[in-house]
């Protein structure tokens, strides 16, 4: 039931974002009564899980009012300057899901949730400075190798230059201290590593079944639409990473995961540390996609050679013991070390983050 799925959409975000927590309970409430946001929804009433229809729903409305072309709800909104009162936001929004019905229900048909949370880019510094280290002394180097980094589900490719950013830790800077991009990573802990050694990457690519173009104003829009309203420091954040993006600019390939990492992976590359990245994609793919990753991974990982090493990184969720919660875990391989690694965890947006290395089962 659709209604459900806005339900389970607003649990997710109840504890971090009340505007969208109660965007998407009234909304659940209307469509069980058939209101306008039936119409709008039309279409999705069997839309999987993983769709996450209450998710594209809100990113609908959230981009109009960036468009400007929802002032009333702008005054709700913080990302366009506006102060929530959740008393009165849906009275907000059913002016606008009246009078932007076709649109509003074209915009969710038509699009798919891309959250490309350059949040992630800090684990996945401290899970390449990691790699990097490891791989250098299996091979017996005293210098680290340089990376060949490959997104699967990359979506912009905000996540696509981790040594282009500076990171301030604890009064340091760490990456790159002239990035434009600074990122607090809200670290406790940190990796078992020196994090002061330039992390070189020689190398980026990445795929996505829909790929946005992060040079474009809609490709902005699209993504920013995609933030929840109430979160501005995320929403910031977002508008440096995209900035960044237009400076250093990294195509990303529209294909699937498993057909383009076949062809990136088809030969060994000797000098250099392949890493194989991926966040919050899991969820998202097929079964036979998920099969069929694995089986070009480990085919990949059989032809790994100590000078020629592979590496697996994840950010992805796990179900925790408490019910209905997930933790996110930075999870590594390297092959041909044999190492499986879990490395620390976090929340989705991957700030802030704990590190605490233990073997991964």
């Amino acid at each position: 039931m659709l209604a459900e799925l806005f339900l389970d959409a607003s649990r997710a975000c109840e504890a971090r974002s009340p505007l969208t927590h109660t965007l998407l309970v009234s909304a659940a409430a209307d469509l069980a009564r058939g209101g306008v946001t039936a119409r709008v929804m039309a279409g999705a009433e069997c839309d999987r899980h993983g769709t996450v229809p209450g998710l594209r729903f809100a990113g609908a409305l959230h981009r109009l009012v960036l468009e400007g072309r929802a002032p009333e709800l702008a005054e709700h909104y913080p990302t366009a300057g506006g102060e929530p009162r959740l008393d009165t936001l849906w009275d907000a929004a059913l002016t606008v899901l009246h009078e932007h019905t076709d649109e509003l229900r074209t915009l969710v048909t038509t699009t798919v949730v891309q959250t490309n949370e350059p949040g992630r880019s800090a684990p996945l510094f401290g899970g390449l400075q990691t790699a990097t280290h490891l791989a250098a002394a299996e091979a017996g180097r005293r210098a680290t190798f340089p990376v060949r980094l490959l997104e699967v589900g990359a979506s912009g490719g905000l996540n696509l230059r981790p040594h282009r950013i500076a990171y301030r830790v604890d009064g340091t800077t760490l990456g790159d201290p002239g990035s434009p991009f600074t990122l607090d990573p809200g670290w406790t802990g940190r990796p078992p590593v020196d994090l002061t050694h330039p992390l070189r990457l020689v190398r980026r690519a990445g795929c996505d079944l829909d790929p946005v173009d992060v040079s474009t104003e809609d490709g902005r829009l699209h993504l920013s639409s995609f933030v929840w309203a109430d979160q501005v420091a995320r929403f910031e954040r977002l508008q440096a990473a995209v900035a960044l993006a237009r400076l250093d600019p990294v195509p990303v390939r529209q294909a699937t995961g498993p057909e383009w990492l076949a062809g990136q992976l088809a030969r060994p590359e000797r000098d250099v540390l392949t890493v194989v990245w991926h966040s919050v994609v899991w969820q998202y793919a097929s079964p036979a996609d998920r099969a069929m990753g694995r089986a070009i991974l480990a085919d990949a990982a059989a032809r790994a050679t100590p000078k020629a090493p592979l590496a697996l990184l994840v950010f992805e969720p796990r179900r925790t013991h408490t019910a209905g919660r997930y933790e996110f875990r930075l999870l590594l391989k390297l092959w041909p070390a044999g190492l499986s690694l879990r490395l620390g965890t976090g929340v989705g947006h991957g700030i802030p983050f704990t590190w605490d290395t233990q073997p991964w089962d």
